[in-house]
Protein backbone atom coordinates (compact mmCIF):
# COMPACT_ATOMS: atom_id res chain seq x y z
CA UNK A 1 0.00 0.00 0.00
CA UNK A 2 1.84 3.23 -0.77
CA UNK A 3 1.83 6.19 1.46
CA UNK A 4 1.46 9.36 0.69
CA UNK A 5 2.41 12.70 2.56
CA UNK A 6 -1.38 13.59 3.01
CA UNK A 7 -1.89 10.23 4.37
CA UNK A 8 0.21 11.77 7.76
CA UNK A 9 -1.79 14.35 7.61
CA UNK A 10 0.11 17.10 5.47
CA UNK A 11 -1.99 18.76 2.75
CA UNK A 12 0.06 20.25 0.14
CA UNK A 13 -2.87 21.14 -2.34
CA UNK A 14 -4.61 23.03 0.61
CA UNK A 15 -0.82 24.86 1.04
CA UNK A 16 -1.09 25.64 -2.60
CA UNK A 17 -4.53 27.81 -1.99
CA UNK A 18 -2.95 29.14 1.11
CA UNK A 19 0.28 30.41 -0.83
CA UNK A 20 -2.18 31.77 -3.38
CA UNK A 21 -3.95 33.49 -1.04
CA UNK A 22 -1.19 34.98 0.15
CA UNK A 23 0.36 36.22 -2.71
CA UNK A 24 -2.29 38.14 -3.90
CA UNK A 25 -3.05 39.61 0.07
CA UNK A 26 0.69 40.69 -0.06
CA UNK A 27 0.59 42.52 -2.97
CA UNK A 28 -2.08 44.87 -1.93
CA UNK A 29 1.10 46.11 0.84
CA UNK A 30 4.07 46.06 -1.29
CA UNK A 31 5.82 49.38 -1.54
CA UNK A 32 8.96 50.57 -4.07
CA UNK A 33 11.27 48.80 -2.07
CA UNK A 34 10.01 45.65 -2.31
CA UNK A 35 12.49 43.52 -5.16
CA UNK A 36 10.72 40.35 -4.83
CA UNK A 37 7.55 38.61 -4.47
CA UNK A 38 5.92 35.66 -1.82
CA UNK A 39 7.21 32.58 -3.28
CA UNK A 40 10.97 33.34 -3.53
CA UNK A 41 13.18 31.88 -1.23
CA UNK A 42 13.98 34.82 0.60
CA UNK A 43 12.27 38.02 0.65
CA UNK A 44 14.63 41.48 -1.01
CA UNK A 45 13.82 44.74 -0.16
CA UNK A 46 16.06 48.23 -1.20
CA UNK A 47 16.38 50.18 1.41
CA UNK A 48 16.87 53.46 -0.69
CA UNK A 49 16.58 57.35 0.42
CA UNK A 50 18.57 56.93 3.41
CA UNK A 51 21.04 58.82 4.70
CA UNK A 52 22.41 57.33 7.89
CA UNK A 53 20.02 54.42 8.30
CA UNK A 54 19.56 52.65 11.80
CA UNK A 55 17.73 49.04 11.18
CA UNK A 56 15.13 48.11 13.82
CA UNK A 57 13.37 44.30 14.35
CA UNK A 58 11.23 43.05 16.64
CA UNK A 59 9.40 39.59 16.80
CA UNK A 60 6.48 39.14 18.46
CA UNK A 61 3.09 37.04 18.84
CA UNK A 62 -0.50 37.46 19.64
CA UNK A 63 -0.18 35.00 22.30
CA UNK A 64 -3.33 33.39 23.89
CA UNK A 65 -5.84 35.92 22.40
CA UNK A 66 -5.20 33.25 19.76
CA UNK A 67 -7.43 30.95 21.89
CA UNK A 68 -10.28 33.55 21.69
CA UNK A 69 -10.30 33.50 18.09
CA UNK A 70 -10.64 29.28 18.15
CA UNK A 71 -13.55 29.47 20.05
CA UNK A 72 -15.24 32.37 18.07
CA UNK A 73 -14.20 31.30 14.67
CA UNK A 74 -13.24 34.88 14.23
CA UNK A 75 -9.76 35.00 12.64
CA UNK A 76 -9.49 38.27 10.81
CA UNK A 77 -8.35 40.57 13.47
CA UNK A 78 -5.59 38.64 15.12
CA UNK A 79 -3.16 39.40 12.09
CA UNK A 80 -4.21 43.26 12.68
CA UNK A 81 -3.79 43.00 16.26
CA UNK A 82 0.28 40.88 15.38
CA UNK A 83 1.10 44.00 12.71
CA UNK A 84 -0.02 46.70 14.94
CA UNK A 85 1.83 45.46 17.79
CA UNK A 86 4.89 45.20 16.22
CA UNK A 87 4.96 48.08 14.89
CA UNK A 88 4.81 50.04 17.88
CA UNK A 89 7.54 48.39 19.47
CA UNK A 90 10.03 49.39 16.63
CA UNK A 91 7.96 52.85 16.49
CA UNK A 92 8.99 54.08 20.28
CA UNK A 93 12.57 53.86 18.78
CA UNK A 94 11.85 56.38 16.40
CA UNK A 95 11.34 53.68 12.88
CA UNK A 96 9.66 53.79 10.07
CA UNK A 97 8.35 50.48 9.41
CA UNK A 98 9.69 48.55 6.00
CA UNK A 99 8.52 45.19 6.18
CA UNK A 100 7.07 42.34 7.66
CA UNK A 101 6.98 38.32 7.86
CA UNK A 102 4.98 36.34 9.54
CA UNK A 103 5.14 32.61 10.61
CA UNK A 104 1.11 30.64 10.27
CA UNK A 105 1.40 26.99 11.92
CA UNK A 106 -2.02 24.83 12.13
CA UNK A 107 -2.34 21.11 12.77
CA UNK A 108 -4.24 20.59 10.32
CA UNK A 109 -4.18 23.62 7.43
CA UNK A 110 -7.30 24.92 6.79
CA UNK A 111 -7.02 27.64 3.70
CA UNK A 112 -10.11 29.68 4.89
CA UNK A 113 -8.53 29.71 8.52
CA UNK A 114 -5.75 30.79 7.17
CA UNK A 115 -6.93 33.31 4.54
CA UNK A 116 -8.66 35.21 7.36
CA UNK A 117 -5.24 35.52 9.21
CA UNK A 118 -3.88 36.66 6.46
CA UNK A 119 -6.33 39.19 5.62
CA UNK A 120 -6.12 40.81 8.80
CA UNK A 121 -2.06 40.71 8.66
CA UNK A 122 -2.06 42.02 4.83
CA UNK A 123 -4.68 45.01 6.51
CA UNK A 124 -2.32 46.13 9.18
CA UNK A 125 0.32 46.39 6.96
CA UNK A 126 -1.22 48.28 4.72
CA UNK A 127 -2.58 50.75 6.79
CA UNK A 128 0.92 51.21 8.48
CA UNK A 129 2.76 51.75 5.05
CA UNK A 130 4.40 48.79 6.06
CA UNK A 131 5.20 45.95 3.18
CA UNK A 132 4.30 42.08 3.59
CA UNK A 133 7.03 40.31 1.69
CA UNK A 134 7.23 36.93 3.16
CA UNK A 135 6.35 34.57 5.72
CA UNK A 136 6.55 30.67 6.43
CA UNK A 137 2.83 28.78 6.60
CA UNK A 138 3.52 25.07 8.16
CA UNK A 139 1.48 22.45 8.80
CA UNK A 140 2.00 19.96 11.45
CA UNK A 141 -0.07 17.29 12.64
CA UNK A 142 -0.17 16.38 16.04
CA UNK A 143 1.22 19.08 17.01
CA UNK A 144 -1.34 21.86 17.62
CA UNK A 145 -4.95 20.48 19.00
CA UNK A 146 -7.61 20.75 16.14
CA UNK A 147 -8.58 23.91 14.87
CA UNK A 148 -5.81 25.52 16.72
CA UNK A 149 -3.07 27.43 15.28
CA UNK A 150 0.19 29.49 16.54
CA UNK A 151 0.89 33.15 14.58
CA UNK A 152 4.53 35.32 15.06
CA UNK A 153 5.53 37.74 12.71
CA UNK A 154 9.04 39.80 12.55
CA UNK A 155 9.14 43.27 11.62
CA UNK A 156 12.14 45.31 10.06
CA UNK A 157 12.23 49.04 10.09
CA UNK A 158 14.41 51.90 10.02
CA UNK A 159 15.41 55.44 11.13
CA UNK A 160 17.73 57.68 10.71
CA UNK A 161 21.17 57.37 13.18
CA UNK A 162 20.36 61.40 14.81
CA UNK A 163 16.58 60.58 15.24
CA UNK A 164 16.76 57.45 16.79
CA UNK A 165 14.67 57.59 20.14
CA UNK A 166 16.88 56.34 22.92
CA UNK A 167 15.69 58.57 26.28
CA UNK A 168 18.90 59.71 27.08
CA UNK A 169 17.17 63.39 26.35
CA UNK A 170 14.73 62.42 29.19
CA UNK A 171 14.87 64.80 32.20
CA UNK A 172 13.78 64.79 35.77
CA UNK A 173 10.51 67.28 35.04
CA UNK A 174 9.93 66.12 31.58
CA UNK A 175 6.14 65.51 31.53
CA UNK A 176 4.38 61.76 30.59
CA UNK A 177 1.44 61.79 28.32
CA UNK A 178 -0.40 58.83 27.58
CA UNK A 179 -3.05 57.74 24.66
CA UNK A 180 -5.54 55.77 25.25
CA UNK A 181 -5.03 51.63 24.39
CA UNK A 182 -8.33 49.38 22.58
CA UNK A 183 -9.22 47.25 25.32
CA UNK A 184 -6.57 44.54 26.46
CA UNK A 185 -4.31 44.93 22.95
CA UNK A 186 -2.67 41.59 23.24
CA UNK A 187 -1.66 41.19 26.65
CA UNK A 188 -2.95 39.69 29.96
CA UNK A 189 -5.19 37.23 28.14
CA UNK A 190 -4.82 33.89 30.52
CA UNK A 191 -5.55 35.87 33.45
CA UNK A 192 -8.67 37.68 31.23
CA UNK A 193 -10.00 33.88 30.21
CA UNK A 194 -9.56 32.76 33.85
CA UNK A 195 -11.86 35.08 35.62
CA UNK A 196 -14.14 35.08 32.77
CA UNK A 197 -14.34 31.86 31.38
CA UNK A 198 -14.03 29.72 34.92
CA UNK A 199 -14.27 32.18 37.54
CA UNK A 200 -17.35 33.84 36.38
CA UNK A 201 -18.61 31.34 33.56
CA UNK A 202 -19.16 33.56 31.03
CA UNK A 203 -18.82 32.18 27.46
CA UNK A 204 -18.12 34.29 24.57
CA UNK A 205 -21.30 35.08 23.36
CA UNK A 206 -22.18 36.46 26.78
CA UNK A 207 -23.98 40.28 26.80
CA UNK A 208 -22.54 42.17 30.14
CA UNK A 209 -24.04 45.03 30.41
CA UNK A 210 -21.48 47.02 32.50
CA UNK A 211 -19.14 46.47 29.04
CA UNK A 212 -22.14 47.24 27.05
CA UNK A 213 -21.13 44.52 24.04
CA UNK A 214 -20.03 40.15 24.42
CA UNK A 215 -17.13 38.90 26.04
CA UNK A 216 -16.31 37.84 22.40
CA UNK A 217 -16.32 41.70 21.21
CA UNK A 218 -14.55 43.12 24.24
CA UNK A 219 -11.34 40.50 23.59
CA UNK A 220 -11.01 40.70 20.33
CA UNK A 221 -10.43 44.50 19.95
CA UNK A 222 -7.93 45.49 17.86
CA UNK A 223 -4.48 46.45 19.10
CA UNK A 224 -4.44 50.00 17.64
CA UNK A 225 -1.17 51.44 15.98
CA UNK A 226 0.15 54.59 17.62
CA UNK A 227 2.73 54.79 14.63
CA UNK A 228 1.15 58.35 13.67
CA UNK A 229 0.50 60.22 16.46
CA UNK A 230 4.30 59.45 17.60
CA UNK A 231 5.63 60.49 14.00
CA UNK A 232 3.53 63.96 14.62
CA UNK A 233 5.53 64.25 17.61
CA UNK A 234 8.97 63.18 16.12
CA UNK A 235 8.41 65.58 13.49
CA UNK A 236 7.71 68.34 15.30
CA UNK A 237 10.85 67.50 17.57
CA UNK A 238 9.19 67.69 20.24
CA UNK A 239 9.20 63.76 21.43
CA UNK A 240 12.19 62.69 23.86
CA UNK A 241 11.23 58.77 24.58
CA UNK A 242 8.29 57.03 23.90
CA UNK A 243 6.78 53.45 25.43
CA UNK A 244 4.41 51.05 24.57
CA UNK A 245 2.04 49.30 27.11
CA UNK A 246 2.47 45.09 26.46
CA UNK A 247 3.18 42.61 28.75
CA UNK A 248 4.12 44.20 32.18
CA UNK A 249 1.45 46.98 32.09
CA UNK A 250 2.60 50.66 32.63
CA UNK A 251 4.76 49.57 35.86
CA UNK A 252 7.03 47.27 34.04
CA UNK A 253 6.58 49.39 30.58
CA UNK A 254 7.75 53.04 31.33
CA UNK A 255 11.09 52.57 32.81
CA UNK A 256 12.06 50.89 29.39
CA UNK A 257 12.89 54.49 28.10
CA UNK A 258 13.89 55.82 31.04
CA UNK A 259 17.55 56.21 31.92
CA UNK A 260 18.92 55.02 34.91
CA UNK A 261 18.73 57.04 38.10
CA UNK A 262 15.03 58.12 36.61
CA UNK A 263 11.62 56.95 37.25
CA UNK A 264 8.39 58.08 36.42
CA UNK A 265 5.27 59.02 38.64
CA UNK A 266 2.11 58.16 37.36
CA UNK A 267 -1.65 60.23 38.49
CA UNK A 268 -3.72 57.23 38.83
CA UNK A 269 -6.69 60.06 38.48
CA UNK A 270 -5.04 61.43 35.13
CA UNK A 271 -7.37 59.01 32.97
CA UNK A 272 -10.51 57.05 33.64
CA UNK A 273 -9.64 53.20 33.51
CA UNK A 274 -12.19 51.42 30.98
CA UNK A 275 -14.52 48.94 33.11
CA UNK A 276 -13.30 46.08 31.24
CA UNK A 277 -10.24 46.23 33.64
CA UNK A 278 -11.98 47.13 36.95
CA UNK A 279 -14.47 44.24 36.11
CA UNK A 280 -11.79 41.83 35.91
CA UNK A 281 -10.10 42.87 39.29
CA UNK A 282 -13.41 42.19 40.77
CA UNK A 283 -13.76 39.08 39.11
CA UNK A 284 -10.87 37.60 40.85
CA UNK A 285 -10.15 40.02 43.62
CA UNK A 286 -7.02 40.92 41.60
CA UNK A 287 -4.50 42.09 43.63
CA UNK A 288 -3.62 45.53 42.89
CA UNK A 289 0.44 45.56 42.05
CA UNK A 290 -0.32 42.26 39.98
CA UNK A 291 -3.86 43.93 38.35
CA UNK A 292 -0.88 46.93 37.14
CA UNK A 293 1.92 44.30 35.90
CA UNK A 294 -0.44 42.24 33.74
CA UNK A 295 -3.11 44.62 31.64
CA UNK A 296 -2.62 48.05 30.60
CA UNK A 297 -5.50 49.69 32.11
CA UNK A 298 -6.36 51.77 29.16
CA UNK A 299 -3.37 52.66 27.98
CA UNK A 300 -1.44 51.79 25.20
CA UNK A 301 0.97 54.63 24.64
CA UNK A 302 3.06 56.81 27.09
CA UNK A 303 5.02 60.35 25.67
CA UNK A 304 7.92 61.85 27.25
CA UNK A 305 7.78 65.53 26.30
CA UNK A 306 9.53 68.29 27.80
CA UNK A 307 7.53 70.16 30.62
CA UNK A 308 7.77 73.63 28.58
CA UNK A 309 6.38 71.48 25.18
CA UNK A 310 3.65 69.71 27.10
CA UNK A 311 1.17 71.69 25.38
CA UNK A 312 2.47 72.09 22.15
CA UNK A 313 2.27 68.16 22.16
CA UNK A 314 -1.04 67.99 23.41
CA UNK A 315 -2.17 70.11 20.82
CA UNK A 316 -0.57 68.55 18.25
CA UNK A 317 -2.23 65.08 19.38
CA UNK A 318 -5.58 66.31 19.76
CA UNK A 319 -5.08 67.63 16.24
CA UNK A 320 -5.00 64.22 15.43
CA UNK A 321 -8.07 63.30 16.81
CA UNK A 322 -6.38 61.76 19.87
CA UNK A 323 -7.45 62.04 23.27
CA UNK A 324 -4.48 62.44 25.28
CA UNK A 325 -4.20 63.39 28.86
CA UNK A 326 -0.73 64.10 31.43
CA UNK A 327 -0.39 60.98 32.95
CA UNK A 328 2.42 61.92 35.29
CA UNK A 329 6.00 62.94 35.38
CA UNK A 330 9.57 61.94 35.27
CA UNK A 331 11.35 62.50 38.80
CA UNK A 332 14.52 61.05 40.32
CA UNK A 333 14.83 57.45 41.33
CA UNK A 334 16.62 56.30 44.72
CA UNK A 335 19.26 53.63 44.00
CA UNK A 336 17.29 50.61 45.20
CA UNK A 337 13.69 52.36 44.56
CA UNK A 338 11.09 51.74 42.08
CA UNK A 339 10.95 52.75 38.92
CA UNK A 340 7.60 53.76 38.87
CA UNK A 341 5.44 55.46 41.95
CA UNK A 342 1.53 55.72 41.64
CA UNK A 343 -0.22 58.82 43.24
Amino acid sequence: MAIRYRDAGVNIDEADRVVAAAKRLARRTFTPGVLTGIGSFGASFALTGWKKPVLVSSADGVGTKLKVAFITGRHDTVGEDLVNHCVNDIAVQGALPLFFLDYFAQGRLAAGVAEAVLTGLSRGCKANGCALIGGETAEMPGLYAEGEYDLAGFIVGAAERPRLLTGDAIRAGDVLIGLPSTGLHTNGYSLARKLLFEVGGYTAGTHIPELGRTVADELLQVHRSYLKPLRALLDAKLLKGAAHVTGGGITENTPRMLPRGLAARIDTGSWRVPAVFEFLRRLGDVPLDDWRRTFNLGVGMIFAVGARDADKALTVLRRLREKPFAIGEVVGAGRRGPRVVYE
